[in-house]
């Protein structure tokens, strides 16, 4: 059973820091690989990072040393995601996806063909 529910999003201003959350996976048998998404208005759902069952963390270019994915380190949260957004920037402003999927994808691979499951998404705005 997975239904994704997003969590932890707000509104900060430019330099502010947030921390999403992402749960719903009753699955304990299996290692979902994991990703974070976002779309703004007007624009294509984007890619941010994924994390596959090893640990293995794929980061988009404009996200790289500001946030960071990570999962439960334990059988009932190993399939529990989180996106540690530091140094927030008005840019990073959107609606926030979790997503979870057996099999792993490029980042925007996954974005394009949205495959797996999918949360319905939480507002995180940066403000200047």
């Amino acid at each position: 059973q997975v239904d994704l529910v997003e969590s932890g999003g707000g509104s900060v201003q430019t330099g502010g820091s947030l921390r999403l959350s992402c749960a719903g996976v009753t699955d304990t048998a299996a290692t979902y690989c994991m990703g974070w998404f976002r779309q703004a208005p007007g624009k294509e759902r984007e890619g941010v990072a994924s994390i596959d069952s090893n640990g293995v963390t794929t980061y988009a270019d404009s996200v790289k040393g500001r946030f960071t994915a990570s999962r439960g380190n334990d059988k009932n949260t190993k399939n529990t995601l989180f996106l540690q957004m530091n140094s927030l920037k008005p840019e990073d402003t959107a609606m926030y996806y979790c997503a979870a999927s057996i099999g792993c994808y490029a980042l925007d691979t996954w974005a394009s063909t949205r495959s797996g499951h999918w949360g319905q998404g939480t507002q995180v705005t940066v403000s200047s």
